[in-house]
């Protein structure tokens, strides 16, 4: 997984918006002005912070070397995946899902509406 290969999928879901606010090395895709992707590089490694149920956070954690607490998130609710790493992409993916997901259960419904949710 690249973060271009990343940014393509983000791109295509529901709602999702991208944006630079911390300047252009980190880019951030929010829903209805709530972010669940973070998009950037830390030593070299690109990487991906997304929303995580705290049980699941742990336990990707402690499975994967390369999922660690949230860079510079809260790290019980957020977790970092780096690429290029010992995490399939396709498990990259179902977690920028999940995230979306989770980020989405917590907008009103009128706004779950109009993203079709």
């Amino acid at each position: 997984m690249t973060t271009s290969e990343l940014e393509r999928y983000l791109d295509q879901m529901m709602g999702a918006s991208a944006s630079q606010p911390f300047g252009p090395e980190a880019t951030v895709y929010k829903i209805k002005d709530k972010m669940f992707a973070l998009l950037a590089a830390r030593e070299g490694r690109d990487y991906v912070t997304l929303k995580a149920k705290p049980e699941d956070g742990e336990i990707l954690s402690e499975q994967f070397r390369d999922i660690t607490p949230g860079y510079h998130m809260n790290k019980r609710h957020w977790i970092t995946v780096y690429f290029a790493g010992d995490v399939e992409d396709s498990l990259i993916i179902d977690l920028c899902e999940q995230s979306y997901a989770l980020v989405a259960s917590k907008l009103t419904k009128v706004q779950r509406q109009s993203l079709g949710l």
